[in-house]
């Protein structure tokens, strides 16, 4: 498992921890050796700011050498998982939707309807049929997964044949909602309020909020927080957001349960 690192990616150790912690043998892989990508199974792309996000956040990134092994890789059917600019950049080199030629985007996250930077806790929701997303095997039907929404180009924006498109052929693979499940308005004003996008054949994902900025109890910022100061093994309790990786595991060891 390859964790992707670009200048300017700065959540790849985080990333690095999430993959270990669900027993996923992973190592960070610089800009500087896209040769080394033939040896490995599936492809994280995490958060941060290639390239500065000149042009358009993960455009210079999508055009990187990094790239074109991780593209002949989700072509082949193996797993793909973007995280925030991750997600900038796999739809920048079209890989999601995947709906047009390679590198030719046809949607793209734009700056936040706020027109600033925003971190906010957020939930979200499976909008799809977990079949439809073997990426994420043995994922629940409606799962919601807790997870931090901190960028400020994370707006779904696509021409309306383009949305309508993702509507209705099922890309759209998570949407934002409440901690039950209920729907919310995107916080970045995100068409469909959609907070992930899928290929069509369910082996590429893009998300733009953090999964593994939730994934131990010490990411809180609440009361569950408070609670366990002081307490070594509570504070390191696995919470929400791991479940993603655990999903993304079990897919990478054939849909087999750890």
């Amino acid at each position: 498992m390859a964790v992707l690192v670009f200048p300017g990616t700065n959540s790849e150790d985080e990333t690095l921890r999430a993959v270990r912690a669900v027993g996923l043998d992973g190592a960070l892989v610089h800009w500087s050796s896209p040769e080394v990508l033939a040896q490995f199974d599936a492809f994280i792309l995490p958060g941060g700011f290639a390239y500065e996000d000149r042009v358009r956040s993960g455009a210079v990134a999508a055009h990187d050498a990094l790239i074109d092994p991780v593209i002949e890789a989700a072509q082949a059917g193996k797993f793909v998982l973007g995280i925030c600019n991750g997600a900038q950049i796999l739809a920048e080199a079209g890989l999601v939707p995947g709906t047009g030629p390679l590198r030719h985007p046809t949607a793209a996250f734009a700056p936040n309807a706020s027109g600033r930077f925003q971190s906010v806790h957020v939930h979200v929701k499976l909008a799809v049929a977990p079949e439809r997303i073997p990426i994420l095997a043995g994922i629940a039907p409606g799962a919601v997964i807790p997870a931090w929404a901190s960028h400020g180009d994370g707006r779904l924006a696509a021409p309306t044949d383009e949305l309508e498109r993702i509507e209705r052929d099922g890309h759209c693979a998570f949407v934002y909602c409440d901690r039950d499940g209920n729907p919310v308005p995107a916080p970045n004003g995100a068409a469909l309020d959609c907070a992930a996008l899928v290929n069509r054949a369910g082996n590429v994902l893009a998300i733009m909020p953090h999964p593994e900025r939730d994934a131990w109890t010490f990411n809180h910022n609440d009361a569950s927080r408070d609670a366990a100061r002081g307490d070594t093994q509570a504070m390191l309790a696995p919470s929400g957001g791991i479940r993603l990786f655990e999903h993304f595991a079990r897919a990478l060891r054939g849909g087999v349960p750890a």
